[in-house]
Parts: structure tokens; C-alpha cells; sequence
């Protein structure tokens, strides 16, 4: 379980607030999705759960210890993360990036090579014929499945996904959605996944955390925050989703 308790984060000495007093629970096997627009906190939110991003006061804790407690490498890499610009080496085999952490841990080749077919057949890529190429041989999509197979490769528990779809076109973005459902069904991970797009949040979420302007404007699932809206922002940012819902029920 992930846990913050009245976590803020400010750049400038307190002078203004990125984030500010955020408390929030990650339950284990939940897709939390962190659902705002562009400068609400949502990405300086996740970064500091892994302390890519260290908090300015409050606490931030994983399966019960706070964050500061854990050895930075360790927690990192038992963290998998994912991000819109991917991230791939691009002098490394697409079989070289999957295996990058469980290196790092110390895995036999053999292991890893194992390892990274594994996680390129879990994601929908033929091993046969994507392992010895390189990032530039492959599309969007290819990179950005390449991305979560890396993510998962050492088998952790959290995965921390920062828009990873984003730069997406709308077919390639439905499809991976559906994949990233298919492998949560498949594996079970605690997801936190942070995005801007309403309706990927009501596709993927278990529950939402919908934040505005570095603060916490209401947790819930997305028929809880459908059918009662904490404030007036949470009701105008669903307001016209749930009105095509409703709409499509009807139909």
C-alpha cells in the first residue's frame, strides 16, 4: 500500500504550492488513476512517491515505511515507472532495455534473456522478432508496450504510469488502454497512472483522485464521482462525460 499524508511540495520556498497538503491511499491491487489538468500536481504527486521529486513537508509512505526510510536505488528499482516520452536506450536491443533493472539487480544473462521474452510476449510483441532490434526500428505503440514490459521486468509491485499514452494517436491510445486492463487482470500490480484525459480515467480506473491546482479535490470511483461531485470543479470537469454516458445509455 501506498500512503500520503498532507504531502506538499513547493519549488519556491513556500512562496507558492505545486502540491499542497495531499493525503491519499494507494490500496494494494488498485489502478489509482491521479486525473487533472496540465500544472495541478498530479505528475510532482507521483514523482515523489519514488522521491524522484522529494516532498517539502508531510509523509509519504510505501508497505509501511516512509519513503525516506528506504535506500533510494532499491526503492526506485522496485518501483516500476513508465512515462510519455517512453525512455528507451536507443543504443540498446529492445531485449537489452526490457532486462535494464534486472541487471542492475544483478540477474544472470540467461535469466534475463528469459525474462525479457516473457515480458515482450505479456505486452503483445513477437520476441522472435523485436528482440535484437532497436528503438528506432520500432512505432509509438511498439516503444510504448516495449516501455511497460521494462517496467514490470523485475517483477514489482507498484508501477507508477506518468501519461504514458498521451502522445498517442486515439486508436493506438484505446488499444494500449485495453492491453494495460488486460495485463492489470493478468498481474495484479498497484497502479498509479496519471492523466489529463477524462475518459481514460473513467477506462481505467478503479478509482479516481481528481486534483486542481495542487490540491485534492475528491477520491472516489467513477460512479461516486459521477453521481455526487465533491465541488463545483469536479462537477463542471464530469459534467459533459457524464452527460455522452448518459446519452449512450440511452441508446
Amino acid at each position: 500500500m501506498i500512503q500520503l499524508e498532507y504531502v506538499s511540495k513547493t519549488f519556491d520556498g513556500g512562496k507558492s504550492h505545486a502540491v499542497r497538503e495531499v493525503s491519499l491511499e494507494v490500496r494494494d491491487g488498485e489502478t489509482l488513476v491521479l486525473l487533472g489538468s496540465s500544472g495541478c500536481g498530479k505528475t510532482t504527486t507521483l514523482k515523489m512517491i519514488n522521491r524522484l521529486i522529494e516532498p517539502s513537508s508531510g509523509v509519504i509512505s510505501v508497505d509501511g515505511r516512509e519513503v525516506g526510510e528506504h535506500d533510494l536505488l532499491s526503492l526506485r528499482r522496485s518501483i516500476g515507472y513508465v512515462f510519455q516520452g517512453v525512455g528507451l536506450f536507443p543504443h540498446m536491443t529492445i531485449e537489452q532495455n526490457v532486462a535494464v533493472v534486472p541487471k542492475l539487480l544483478g540477474w544472470s544473462l540467461d535469466r534475463r534473456v528469459v525474462r525479457a521474452q516473457e515480458m515482450l510476449s505479456l505486452v503483445k510483441l513477437d520476441s522472435a522478432v523485436h528482440r535484437h532490434r532497436y528503438p528506432r526500428d520500432l512505432s509509438g505503440g511498439e516503444q510504448q508496450r516495449v516501455g511497460v514490459a521494462r517496467a514490470l521486468a523485475a517483477d514489482p509491485a507498484y508501477l507508477l504510469m506518468d501519461e504514458p499514452f498521451g502522445a498517442l494517436d486515439a486508436i493506438t491510445r484505446d488499444v494500449l488502454q485495453q492491453e494495460l486492463l488486460r495485463i492489470k487482470r493478468e498481474l495484479g500490480k498497484t497502479i498509479v497512472f496519471v492523466t489529463h484525459d477524462i475518459f481514460e480515467a473513467l477506462t481505467l480506473a478503479g478509482r479516481i483522485a481528481v486534483m486542481h491546482e495542487g490540491r485534492l479535490e475528491q477520491v472516489g470511483t467513477k460512479c461516486e464521482i459521477l453521481a455526487k461531485p465533491a465541488s463545483e470543479f469536479v462537477r463542471s470537469l464530469f459534467a459533459k462525460p457524464k452527460a455522452q454516458l448518459e446519452l449512450l445509455a440511452e441508446q
